[in-house]
């Protein structure tokens, strides 16, 4: 349990990128709840939630209790409209074969949609940037979700401080999560310790740096979190795998690490790394150390006519590009 919320340590993710099917997702949950995962981090773009929907019955009819699980859903970027919200998030509801979800995000700060496949050169002729007023109306449906009981927590994904800031002023019901990329080269200090600060629980994506991400994602400035010597080195001293120290330092730092693996010899040690001995203060006083500010998901398909890099999304500078 962190920041008060009832959510497990370690979560799923369910982004099968373009390297899986549905059919091979649906089964990593259904493997990944026999060896004791009990979090699961869904999404409707991701288009699997009807074949994960069965492996959730399956997990429920099986003994597993629904209130042992937290399952998480994200509205996508083409249902921002009012009128599209709660529709949009009954769909997931149905195709998840369930009666309410623990947690549900707005997936992108923005209502920009890109045909699936296309290359991060594409630009939707209708983007545009953030605007607070619009988000804030979409906000005020998933506060009604949670008013008619439908979802017990509501958060955000992919935001910036200058965001929240606007956010956490108007909101009614405040943010339970803010679900952002974070991994050992990607540590994002001063966003951590905001949502930190305001009570806000992080949710980690890419926690092992991402290695199943798009092609597409992928630019020669990355560097991978599994090879730094740190890690290297960290692991061979507790006998664990690059992958596991990576996680044991999330949850350890306080944030819920959401991998995604369709393959059970990976899950199945991550899940076990929550029991191993936990790394010393050394230990994770050095990997802070490693930080190389290696964003992986840039969002580049999401950006706007005139936006000139993909850094636009991201308020670097404290300010929201326009």
């Amino acid at each position: 349990m962190s920041l008060g919320l009832p959510i497990p340590k370690i979560g799923l993710g369910t982004f099968g990128s373009d390297k899986y099917s549905g059919e091979q997702v649906a089964e990593a949950v259904l493997g990944a709840a026999e060896v004791g995962y009990r979090h699961f981090d869904c999404a409707a773009v991701y288009g699997n939630e009807p074949l994960i929907g069965k492996s959730l019955e399956t997990i429920i009819r099986g003994g597993i209790p629904r209130s042992e699980l937290w399952i998480t859903g994200k509205l996508w970027n083409d249902k921002h409209a009012e009128d599209d919200v709660i529709p949009a998030f009954e769909k997931s509801l149905s195709d998840l074969r369930l009666d309410y979800l623990d947690l549900y995000l707005i997936h992108w700060p923005f209502p920009n949609f890109h045909a699936p496949g296309v290359d991060v050169s594409s630009r939707d002729p209708h983007a545009r940037p953030y605007i607070h007023e619009d988000y804030m109306k979409t906000w005020r449906q998933l506060e009604e979700l949670v008013r008619r009981g439908l979802v017990k927590h509501i958060g955000t994904s992919n935001m910036t401080i200058p965001k929240l800031d606007l956010l956490l002023r108007d909101a009614k019901i405040r943010p339970s999560v803010n679900e952002m990329e974070l991994h050992p080269h990607f540590q994002q200090p001063e966003l951590f310790e905001y949502v930190v600060r305001n009570g806000i629980q992080p949710v980690g994506y890419s926690p092992l740096g991402s290695p199943s991400r798009p092609e597409r994602d992928r630019t020669p400035e990355d560097t991978s979190d599994m090879e730094d010597p740190v890690i290297l080195t960290i692991a061979e001293n507790h006998g664990l795998t690059p992958a596991a120290v990576s996680i044991k330092w999330a949850i350890q730092r306080g944030q819920i690490p959401i991998p995604f693996t369709v393959k059970r010899h990976q899950y199945e040690p991550l899940f076990q790394a929550l029991s191993a001995p936990p790394l010393s203060g050394s230990e994770m006083q050095q990997i802070s150390q490693i930080d190389r500010r290696c964003r992986l998901i840039k969002g580049q398909v999401f950006l706007w006519q005139g936006a000139e890099s993909w850094e636009a999304l991201w308020d670097l500078d404290g300010t929201i590009s326009s």
